[in-house]
């Protein structure tokens, strides 16, 4: 759904609970009835109209943005050219990863050694890639779905596959709570794709934890990063074994 048709249905919404018809708000508005049902059937309305809307509706404008922009689709995956932009700068990049971690300015500042302005014109750009919403006081909504993923062999996966993936798997794995845990075996086809959902759970519980546990005192929490991956995949050194 469009932002302007998200705008038509919250204010028809809105028209209803307040048990107004067409011909209430006409007379409000002092304007036909007929010109009221095409604005709100064509989507076409200047801002000054939906503002006297708002006003005989008793809605905040200001309300009505975050509750159009809480209304549009969460992003499932970054378009090739968003993840570009993000891989060409790394402050940038270091930004985003902390957003998806919901931090606040605060402990990116704390954590990093980037500057105050830093940080504000890396949300700034954010918001202009689509990935976050900025919001005042440098707060934020991130417009990411639950299942969002990075694009499959694209300029992010091959970024991280170049310059973290043998970073992660050269430690011990053996401090409290680290774990490696390789398992191979074959399944069948039907069951795989229940198995991969009960992955992606485990990472929201693993994100939602971190939501909840942000409220706890720094040295009460530990920095963890957890990697799933499930795919059809045999070990290349055996590969000239192969039948």
């Amino acid at each position: 759904m469009t932002t302007t048709a998200s705008l038509i249905a919250i204010l028809k919404d809105e028209l209803k609970a307040a048990h107004l018809t067409y011909a209430d708000l006409a007379a409000k508005l002092k304007i036909s009835e007929s010109s009221v049902k095409r604005m709100l059937a064509r989507a076409d309305m200047p801002l000054s109209r939906i503002d006297a809307i708002c006003h005989v509706l008793k809605i905040d404008f200001t309300e009505l943005a975050r509750r159009v922009a809480e209304s549009q689709p969460l992003l499932a995956e970054l378009s090739l050219a968003q993840e570009k932009s993000l891989v060409v700068d790394k402050k940038l990049l270091l930004v985003a990863i902390c957003v998806l971690s919901q931090w606040t300015m605060e402990q990116i500042l704390a954590v990093y050694r980037l500057t105050e302005a830093d940080v504000v014109r890396h949300l700034a750009q954010l918001d202009r890639i689509g990935i976050i919403e900025l919001r005042p006081l440098n707060r934020y909504r991130l417009k990411l779905a639950k299942t969002f993923r990075w694009r499959p062999n694209g300029p992010l996966m091959e970024f991280f596959r170049e310059n973290a993936l043998l970073d992660y798997f050269s430690g011990g794995f053996d401090r409290e709570a680290e774990a490696l845990i390789l398992v191979h075996g074959s399944i069948g086809k039907s069951v795989a794709p229940a198995l991969l959902e009960r992955l992606q759970r485990v990472a929201q519980d693993f994100a939602h934890q971190h939501q909840t546990d942000q409220k706890l005192a720094p040295h009460h929490r530990q920095g963890y990063t957890l990697l799933l991956a499930m795919r059809s995949w045999d070990y290349e050194v055996f590969e000239k074994f192969r039948r």
